[in-house]
C-alpha cells in the first residue's frame, strides 16, 4: 500500500550542478541534502524543505519538463512569487484550480514548477 510520496525526481544537463544550488538553496529556500556515495558519482543534486525532497538527476539528452511538473504547496504565495521574481525568475498566475492561488515558473535548466496555496475560508 503506498503512503506517501518520497520524492520527486527532476532531470538536467550535464554540468548544472551549481547553478541548481544556487536557485534550489538561495531562492526557493532549500536545504541540500548528501546523495549516498554510490549515486553522488552520477551527478545531480538532492534539495529538501519540510518533508519534500526533489532529486534532480543527470541526464546526457536533457529535454525539460513542459508539463509535468511538480506541485509544490508553499504559505504566503504573494511573498513566495514576488521573491521567485526578484532572483529573476518568471512567475505566471494561473487562477483555473478551484480553492487554490497558484503560479507555474521554471528552473534555471527550464523544467516547469508549480507553486500552490490552498485559499482559506472566509
Amino acid at each position: 500500500m503506498i503512503t506517501a510520496v518520497d520524492h520527486v525526481q527532476l532531470s538536467a544537463p550535464p554540468g548544472t550542478e551549481e547553478r541548481l544550488r544556487t536557485y534550489y538553496v538561495g531562492v526557493l529556500g532549500m536545504t541540500e541534502i548528501p546523495k549516498p556515495p554510490v549515486l553522488a558519482a552520477r551527478g545531480g543534486c538532492w534539495f529538501q524543505a519540510g518533508g519534500v525532497q526533489l532529486h534532480l538527476g543527470i541526464e546526457r539528452d536533457f529535454r525539460p519538463a513542459n508539463k509535468a511538473h511538480p506541485g509544490l504547496r508553499v504559505a504566503d504565495i504573494e511573498r513566495y512569487g514576488a521573491r521567485l521574481q526578484v532572483h529573476g525568475a518568471r512567475v505566471e498566475w494561473d487562477e483555473n484550480l478551484p480553492g487554490h492561488r497558484r503560479f507555474h515558473s521554471q528552473d534555471p535548466v527550464g523544467n516547469r514548477l508549480e507553486f500552490l496555496e490552498p485559499l482559506t475560508a472566509v
